[in-house]
């Protein structure tokens, strides 16, 4: 009997897997779709690859028949392979063949540096067996005089940062981008909300919006030169900026789109542009074809949760959840969110020393991490470097905990990531589904936990409007799990998350651990400031839902571990302050009289 249960329940979780696949994969073959044999086994072999994804079964014939393109499509279906796949497939046929000295024919525009590396990762795999195609990035943080050497030799295909892309169009003379086919504008709705839409406007202005005639330094005569600028444009999400993009980069465009009622057995000869998909992007308003209420599209197999925790104790039930994860399951990968960079290096301070012992004994010899599984960090005010080493660290592990800020919740592709918890909810409802894209990616299972304060739950009605339901943890069930000096102890003795015996006594040992170091204590009071700060930049809607009159301040500082009075936290962060422009003044004035002397 037990084992007839057993294999029903197989039989139903296969079911499942084979369910959330035919959302995710189409029927069709890479093949079919008109792409190099070459490139199909480099696909399979190199990044995985059985079948094409729906959104690359739509976009690929769509993209090779020349027109301007608009993906639309959930975070996580390859929209990366999507572009680059036909692109590659165009260049390799060219005969003769391109050479480095033709200069840049494809731009791939992304908005950090970790996607930058990725998307430039990813063409390193595609190219291995086109090795007279070069991938190229440049990025801000790099060596401008190394790029530049770079783009003198040639670089066939490059991915770049806005910022740094117009300063090298705009002063490196040796940049040859005269027979430039392709612009890219890959998480475009991110690159805007980052600030580049000045600098993607005067990109364009530079570049043109069309490429009518080529020129080389080599001699590659090629289809190349009689074919127009095709640009193409992926975004998550859609609204009034990504737009406005839409409107001054592509010319009668069409959209793809990932509709699962759609049975995708085209082939490449099939595939009219228009009859393909249907629907052009413009309609005769020139608006997107979406809404203030439009569905988010987000994985079926994504299990998405929200907790209700009283701010005091957030802290706590945080480091609980992370607990009972690696615990119950090793080895697995779980991303932390938070509002700014410095809650990311508070926290990641405070999980990699905070020792705990769970029995009697309080000797140093009892205790151990609380937390045992490697802790990376990510954020924007990192230098290059430690950022790149963050990256490849938790990409290629098999275990790891990362906490970020929303620099990690745009187009990366961390493989096997199982869980994304959402310590601070997303300034603007639409990032909510970039963080938790960074799981349930290519028809794999994952979960996602939306941290909340009672007072904030308002925030959950704004995500039913675009289709996202979530359910709620059994918080209570989880902290009762926990064994307090190695006894139990009956719900029934307390009536608050804030009187569990196992949250006081876990936040008194964080507060302790907190104030005993001088390095951890200002950590946490500068965390404690920006969070607030944070707290107030809401806007629009959000500002009625996330308003500091109705937080209590000092059950605020307790969830940075903090045992004074956010009054007490000013006043010494008001001293530091001080101090720092006393002594600024000294060495101002001590130079000044060295150089009175001289």
């Amino acid at each position: 009997m037990e084992l007839n249960l057993n294999n029903r329940k197989k039989q139903k979780t296969e079911n499942n897997n084979a369910q959330n696949n035919s959302e995710v994969f189409s029927t069709c073959s890479f093949a079919s779709l008109g792409l190099h044999p070459t490139l199909c086994d480099q696909l399979k072999e190199r990044l995985g690859f059985e079948a094409p994804t729906l959104v690359q079964a739509q976009a690929i014939p769509v993209i090779l028949s020349g027109r301007h393109v608009l993906v639309n499509a959930a975070t996580g279906t390859g929209k990366t392979v999507a572009y680059l796949a036909p692109v590659i497939h165009q260049l390799q046929k060219c005969d003769p063949r391109i050479q480095r000295s033709d200069g840049t024919f494809a731009l791939v525009l992304v908005p950090t540096h970790e996607l930058c590396m990725q998307v430039y990762e990813i063409l390193q795999k595609l190219l291995h067996r086109f090795h007279w195609i070069v991938p190229g990035y440049i990025m801000g943080g790099e060596s401008r005089s190394k790029e530049k050497a770079r783009l003198r030799k040639g670089i066939s295909i490059l991915v770049a940062t806005p910022g740094r892309l117009l300063d090298h169009l705009k002063n490196t003379s040796s940049f040859l981008y005269t027979n430039l086919r392709w612009i890219i504008f890959d998480e475009a709705d991110r690159i805007l909300e980052l600030g580049y839409g000045k600098e993607i406007e005067d990109i364009l202005n530079v570049l043109g919006s069309r490429q009518q005639k080529s020129v080389g330094k080599g001699n590659t005569t090629s289809q190349i030169s009689e074919i127009q600028r095709q640009n193409l444009l992926l975004s998550a999400t859609l609204n009034e900026k990504v737009n406005h993009l839409a409107k001054i980069s592509l010319d009668n465009p069409v959209m793809v789109g990932l509709d699962k009622k759609i049975e995708l057995q085209l082939t490449h000869q099939d595939a009219e542009p228009m009859e393909f998909n249907g629907n052009d992007i413009l309609g005769k308003d020139s608006n997107l074809l979406s809404s203030s209420t439009e569905e988010y599209k987000l994985p079926a197999q994504l299990l998405q949760r929200y907790i209700k925790v009283p701010c005091g104790s957030r802290l706590v039930v945080l480091l609980a959840i992370l607990k009972h994860l690696f615990e119950k399951e090793p080895a697995q990968k779980v991303v932390v969110f938070f509002s700014t960079c410095d809650a990311v290096d508070f926290h990641y301070s405070l999980v990699s020393g905070f020792q705990w012992h769970s029995h009697l004994q309080s000797d140093i010899e009892g205790k151990q991490l609380f937390l045992n599984c490697n802790t990376l960090r990510l954020h924007g005010n990192m230098n290059h470097e430690d950022r790149r080493t963050t990256f490849n660290a938790f990409k290629t592990g098999k275990t790891a905990l990362l906490l970020s800020t929303d620099v990690a919740a745009r187009g990366l592709d961390f493989p096997k990531v199982r869980c994304i918890i959402q310590y601070d909810p997303p300034g603007e409802a639409t990032e909510y589904v970039h963080r938790v894209g960074r799981t349930a990616r290519i028809g794999e299972k994952g979960d996602s936990l939306l941290f909340l304060q009672p007072v904030e739950t308002d925030y959950l009605p704004g995500l039913e409007k675009h289709g996202v339901t979530l359910t709620e943890y059994p918080l209570q069930k989880l902290l009762d799990s926990f064994p307090l000096f190695g006894t139990r102890y009956h719900p029934k003795n307390f009536v608050s998350v804030d009187t569990h015996p196992f949250v006081v006594s876990l936040q008194k040992a964080l507060e302790s651990f907190t104030s005993s170091e001088l390095k951890m204590k200002t950590m946490a009071q500068n965390a404690f400031c920006s969070w607030v700060r944070a707290y107030t930049a809401h806007r629009g809607e959000l500002k009625g839902i996330f308003m500091v009159k109705k937080l209590h301040l000092g059950h605020v500082a307790r969830s940075f571990a903090l045992k004074e009075q956010p009054s007490l936290v000013n006043k010494s962060l008001q001293k530091q302050t001080k101090k720092r422009m006393r002594d600024q003044k000294h060495n101002n004035v001590s130079k000044k009289r060295k150089v009175a002397k001289i």
